[in-house]
């Protein structure tokens, strides 16, 4: 397949998507957190359980760093929600517990049913809070042309305010050794580009099929693909809005913000990565193409980093026959990032500070 067929594949099967859109439903029987404004946010929604379970809760904000937010259906303009899972026996005890941010792909949102139910499972038996943030179209980056939407500083909403105001709200270990992140697809990107810039905030970092070189022109076209189409949310944007111009020399913003070359500062992290490679190609053929396009800019990163001699974990696991049952190696396969986060947490708990 030529490079140019391989680009046009990953741009359209971004599209594709993993997102079911879960419906909360509020409980009386114990009240979930209630939420104190701070940090250039205003909690415009108190939490509401989004099951009897009562572990998960969603709630509302505004934000001063991106106050117009691109929209998915279903979502409200101006408000970002941001999903939490607490761990069993929160509300019996005073512990304090690690925080595991978790950073959707595209087009995706924060609170799906999947999330929740891959998160919920992965946690079962960890005492640890996870935090699933908006990030819609955002590559978590701050945007270099955002035009008529105003700011789009996702950056700064999410490590300036996000982790703040749920540092303050909720009973977390507000230290390093307290904090992981991870992500899927371009979450993936958003963790290991956060970890990356403020390693002082994040004691691991994870990445789920994460499009991680900026550099692999297939992923470029994955990310003016998401500026492109309406499915990526609405209105669109230009395809410079986010890192500038893609075109050679004007593309020094996508270079400079290419995880996959700019190791360094993950020397002293836990680092993981997982990946598939597709599996068989004449099953959902763009599943297929843009499990393979990420695991090339894996393998990138991977090269990397043990060219820097930093030690890191990577689940290079193929058609995903071998990785967990169901698993089809395949870039929105459940079973497949079940396994991932089940796997990812286990490491992280053995370096967090936890009860």
């Amino acid at each position: 397949m030529t490079r140019f067929r391989k680009s046009l594949w990953w741009a359209v099967a971004m599209a594709a998507g993993l997102a079911a859109a879960s419906t909360p439903i509020a409980t009386a029987e114990t009240e979930p957190p209630r939420l104190d404004d701070g940090f250039g946010l205003t909690v415009v929604r108190q939490p509401e359980w989004v099951d009897d379970t009562q572990r998960t809760f969603v709630f509302s904000v505004t934000s001063d760093q991106v106050p117009n937010p691109t929209l998915l259906p279903g979502q409200t303009a101006g408000q970002h929600d941001i999903m939490v899972t607490l761990p069993e026996g929160y509300d019996g005890n005073a512990d304090r517990y690690p925080v595991l941010y978790s950073l959707h792909g595209n087009p995706d949102r924060a609170n799906t049913q999947v999330n929740q139910q891959i998160t919920e499972q992965a946690t079962k038996d960890a005492p640890l809070i996870t935090v699933h943030p908006n990030g819609v179209r955002s590559w978590y980056s701050n945007w270099v042309n955002p035009g008529g939407l105003g700011p789009q500083n996702w950056e700064n909403f999410h490590l300036d305010q996000v982790i703040p105001l749920i540092d303050a709200n909720l009973r977390t270990i507000p230290a390093r050794e307290g904090r992981a992140i991870v992500g899927h697809s371009m979450g993936g990107f958003g963790a290991f580009h956060y970890a990356e810039h403020r390693p002082e905030l994040f004691s691991y970092v994870g990445s789920f099929s994460g499009g991680l070189d900026l550099l692999n022109q297939a992923q470029r076209a994955a990310v003016i693909g998401t500026e492109l189409l309406p499915d990526s949310g609405t209105p669109t944007v230009a395809a410079d809005a986010i890192f500038g111009s893609p075109v050679w020399p004007l593309d020094v913003v996508w270079n400079a913000q290419s995880p996959a070359q700019h190791v360094e500062s993950l020397r002293d992290m836990g680092v993981a990565m997982y990946t598939g490679n597709g599996g068989d190609l004449t099953v959902n053929p763009p599943q297929a193409i843009v499990e393979s396009v990420a695991r090339d800019t894996n393998l990138v990163t991977a090269a990397n980093l043990n060219a820097a001699g930093i030690p890191h974990y990577f689940a290079d696991y193929g058609d995903g026959s071998t990785w967990a049952p169901g698993c089809t190696g395949k870039h929105a396969s459940v079973p497949c990032l079940q396994k991932d986060m089940d796997h990812y947490v286990s490491l992280i708990m053995q370096r967090l500070q936890h009860p």
